[in-house]
């Protein structure tokens, strides 16, 4: 028995010391699995940092304002950083941010890319023009910005958890209606902040207002689809007081900007979710009373108000845009026939661009060619345009999976615009500026599941010997 009391005592010893390294490796294991947390959590604000710079950019830096500050943006001349946007710098790096987390570069990747994998047809389709424009020998950074810019910046902003993504919210509003007010601004006092700028061309004798975003129909189209995101999704502004006055005062600013295209498209929505909302109340739907009264007064209040202003006259020169609009749609009819001025090959795989100036000098399209298909044909050939068309409804479906339905009414805005001008055939980031409204905005709300209810077995226990 005495032999036999050290050797117990030992093992006894040897399975203590046995646990110890156990829970100790445990224990650094969760040490460093929190520092890796801690560490993607902290690469995660600076890149929604880098985001809220980029937003702020994309809204206020238009190629006006770079123009006006001797950047070279599509001017001639300058250096090859200069004709970047600096949204791109920013969306880069937060990119490049999120590539570094814990997973790697490659993970991370993959995780992106499984999550969407439309964006890789995308991709394949961006990367099929770019090696077309490297060929050509034709400037890169037109479908850099145009093209690139919009996927980097969805990327970035689907993988920013919500409360990251706020201050980019407040970015948006607080941006826009620094636009609206600059373009009432404008507008009634005749005197423009940033000139008006097409490249190296200064355009004088324009009375609609452009504020900061560089064009009015940049302008126009980016308000109207903050109203159309403000109508159709209440939860961006809750207090009915306040969106309601919000929404009035934006809508009415595109009367400044005059964008008659954006401003139709907008109307003609509103009316139908009015029509449809009048049908529901009609079949029994129910409304709370000081609602009800509220719309009433509001509905009464910007009647007058629309009775006044086109009694004072404010809106005389949007008004004579429908009635005189000074060659636009003589420019659309030659914009057409554009296209009979080329051979069948020449439009396959492209036509020559010095061939393409003369003739949209010849033709009075100097501004551009008015139709994003017809132009894309016209820089890049049918062939990639056809590509480019498939790969933006994939990048498309991908938005539509990610937001609210609301999306839909600013994706018919966006065709309509693209059809009616020359939007997203030439470098610029109005798509972009899109893409931010989407994926800030109209974010797809998550469904809450009720927790199951867990019924407990009844638990038996037995002893278990020392």
């Amino acid at each position: 028995m005495r032999a036999r009391g050290p050797l117990n005592g030992s093992a006894g010893v040897a399975r203590v010391h046995a646990r110890q390294p156990a829970s100790a490796a445990l224990r650094t294991a969760s040490h460093a699995h929190g520092r890796i947390a801690n560490a993607d959590a902290f690469i995660q604000q600076i890149a929604a940092g880098l985001m809220l710079l980029a937003v702020t950019a994309t809204f206020t830096l238009s190629s006006s304002v770079l123009t006006n500050w001797k950047i070279h943006y599509l001017t001639a001349g300058g250096n090859f950083y200069e004709k970047l946007h600096p949204a791109t710098y920013f969306t880069l790096l937060a990119f490049s941010l999120l590539l570094l987390r814990s997973r790697g570069p490659i993970g991370e990747i993959n995780r992106m890319f499984s999550e969407s994998k439309l964006l890789l047809a995308y991709l394949l389709c961006w990367l099929f023009l770019l090696i077309q424009v490297i060929v050509l020998e034709r400037p890169f950074t037109v479908i850099i910005d145009t093209f690139l810019l919009p996927i980097l910046i969805a990327m970035v902003m689907w993988q920013l958890p919500a409360g990251q993504k706020r201050p980019l919210v407040w970015a948006i509003h607080l941006t826009i209606l620094v636009n609206v007010v600059l373009g009432y601004y404008e507008y009634f006092s005749g005197h423009r902040l940033i000139p008006l700028t097409l490249g190296d061309v200064v355009v004088v004798g324009e009375w609609r207002s452009a504020a900061l975003l560089g064009h009015p129909l940049t302008a126009s189209g980016i308000v109207g689809a903050y109203v159309l995101a403000l109508v159709l999704r209440p939860a961006i502004c809750p207090p009915l007081l306040v969106r309601l006055p919000l929404i009035a005062f934006c809508l009415a600013s595109l009367m400044a900007f005059g964008g008659r295209t954006s401003l139709v498209t907008v109307l003609a929505v509103i009316g139908l979710v009015g029509g449809f909302e009048a049908i529901r109340l009609m079949r029994g739907k129910r409304m709370p009373l000081p609602a009800a009264i509220l719309a009433i007064c509001v509905l009464f209040a910007a009647g007058a108000i629309v009775f006044a202003a086109l009694d004072l006259g404010i809106f005389d020169k949007m008004l004579l845009r429908f009635s005189s609009d000074k060659g636009s749609a003589l420019a659309r009819f030659a914009t057409f026939n554009l296209l009979s001025h080329f051979e069948w090959n020449e439009l396959i795989l492209g036509p020559n661009p010095v061939r393409v100036n003369a003739l949209q000098s010849q033709l009075g399209l100097n501004y551009g060619i008015e139709n994003f298909w017809i132009s894309s044909i016209v820089q890049f050939g049918l062939i990639h345009t056809l590509l480019l068309m498939a790969g933006l409804v994939c990048f498309f479906i991908e938005l539509q999976r990610r937001s609210s339905p609301a999306v839909w009414a600013i994706v018919l805005l966006i065709v309509i615009i693209a059809a009616s001008s020359v939007s997203f055939s030439s470098k610029n980031i109005q798509l972009a500026q899109f893409v931010i409204l989407i994926s800030a905005l109209l974010p797809r709300e998550q469904r809450r599941v009720a927790p199951a209810v867990q019924v407990r077995a009844p638990v038996s226990y037995r002893s278990v010997p020392a």
